[in-house]
C-alpha cells in the first residue's frame, strides 16, 4: 500500500529505533496525563456530588460548602490549576512563533497534548466555578465552551487536510497518485464486487461541493465520515459466514481473516482518501475560516480570565485560607 509521504525514504534501523522510542514515550505521557486527569475528574465528581446536586439554597449548609465553592480551599485550587492548564494549552500556538519551542518534538505529538488539556481544562473549570455560571465568571465561562467547541470543529477540519507523519501538508498529486494505486490493489481483491464498494467510495462532484455552504459541506464530510464504519460493517457481512457474522456483531468488529481484514483496511483508507481529495479546496478555506473565528474568541477569552481574577483579588477572595 502506498503511504503518506512525500517520497520513499529508507530509514536506517538506529532511526526506527529513535522514532519507535519516541512515540513510546509520547503514548506513555499522554496515557498517564489522561489517567492523571480522568482520576482527579471522578474524584472531584464523586466527592462534591452530594455538594453539586444541592439547590443554591441549601449549599451553605452543606460541610463541603467551605471547601467546594468556587471561593473555598479545593475551589480556589480548582482555579489556580485551571489557570496552569490554560498556560499550557496557548504553548501550542505559541510554539509557531517561538522558534526554540518548535524544536521541541512533532506538531502531532503537540496537537494531541493540546486536544487532552482542551477536553480536560473546561472540565476543571465547571468544578471550579461549582456549576455556578453567572455574573463576569458566567460570560468568560460561556466564552471558554464556546473557544473548546471550536476546537473539537477545527481539530476534525485539520484532521481532513492529509499530511505527512511530520504534519507537512501532501499535494494534489500526491494524494491522486496514492488513490490510483489504492484502486489498483482493490481491482485485485477477491472478497467484493466494483458494485459492492460503490456506496463507501461514492464522493459528490467538484461542482455539487462548489455550490455547497461552508457549513453544509462540513456537515456532509461528518456524515460521510459516520456513515464509514456501518457501510464497512455491511461489506463484511457479504464476505463472512452466519457464525462469524454473530462474532464480529454483524460486521462491526475485525475478523480472523487476514485476507479480508487487510482489504477492508485499503477499502477506508481509499474512502478517506477519495473524500479528502474531493473536498481538499473547500476543507483548507474552512480550516482558514476556522483560525479566524477561533482567534478573537479566544482573545476575548482571557481577557475575561484577566479581569475575573483582578475582580477576584480586589474583593479579597483570596484571603489566604490555603495553607
Amino acid at each position: 500500500m502506498a503511504t503518506l509521504s512525500a517520497a520513499p525514504v529508507k530509514v536506517a534501523p538506529k532511526a526506527q529505533v529513535r522514532v519507535s522510542r519516541g512515540e513510546a514515550l509520547h503514548l506513555t505521557l499522554l496515557s498517564l496525563a489522561a489517567c492523571a486527569a480522568l482520576g482527579l475528574l471522578l474524584y472531584l465528581a464523586l466527592h462534591g456530588y452530594s455538594y453539586y446536586s444541592l439547590g443554591r439554597e441549601d449549599r451553605p449548609l452543606s460541610p463541603l460548602h467551605a471547601q467546594l465553592r468556587s471561593s473555598g480551599v479545593v475551589g480556589l485550587r480548582l482555579g489556580f490549576l485551571s489557570v496552569g492548564l490554560f498556560g499550557l494549552l496557548f504553548l501550542y500556538p505559541l510554539r509557531k512563533r517561538w522558534k526554540w519551542l518548535s524544536r521541541i518534538g512533532s506538531t502531532r505529538r503537540w496537537l494531541n497534548f493540546h486536544v487532552l488539556l482542551g477536553i480536560t481544562t473546561p472540565l476543571v473549570v465547571t468544578f471550579h466555578t461549582s456549576f455556578r455560571m453567572h455574573g463576569l465568571a458566567g460570560l468568560a465561562y460561556w466564552t471558554m465552551v464556546a473557544v473548546a467547541l471550536s476546537g473539537f470543529v477545527g481539530r476534525y477540519v485539520y484532521a481532513k487536510i492529509p499530511r505527512t507523519r511530520g504534519a507537512a501538508e501532501l499535494s494534489m498529486q500526491e494524494l491522486q497518485e496514492e488513490a490510483e494505486t489504492l484502486t489498483a490493489k482493490l481491482r485485485e481483491q477477491p472478497f467484493f464486487r466494483e458494485e459492492d464498494l460503490a456506496p463507501l467510495l461514492c464522493v459528490p462532484s467538484a461542482h455539487q461541493i462548489r455550490r455547497m455552504s461552508p457549513l453544509a459541506g462540513l456537515w456532509l464530510m461528518l456524515r460521510l465520515d459516520l456513515a464509514r464504519p456501518l457501510l464497512v460493517s455491511r461489506l463484511r457481512r457479504r464476505a463472512l459466514g452466519g457464525t462469524q457474522r454473530i462474532a464480529t456483531l454483524g460486521g462491526l468488529l475485525a475478523s480472523h481473516d487476514s485476507g479480508l481484514e487487510s482489504v477492508v483496511s485499503t477499502l477506508r483508507r481509499q474512502s478517506r482518501l477519495r473524500l479528502s481529495i474531493a473536498f481538499l479546496e473547500r476543507t483548507e478555506r474552512l480550516f482558514h475560516l476556522w483560525h479566524v473565528i477561533h482567534r478573537p474568541f479566544s482573545i476575548s477569552f482571557v481577557f475575561l480570565i484577566a479581569v475575573h481574577i483582578a475582580v477576584a483579588m480586589s474583593m479579597g477572595v483570596w484571603s489566604w485560607r490555603i495553607h
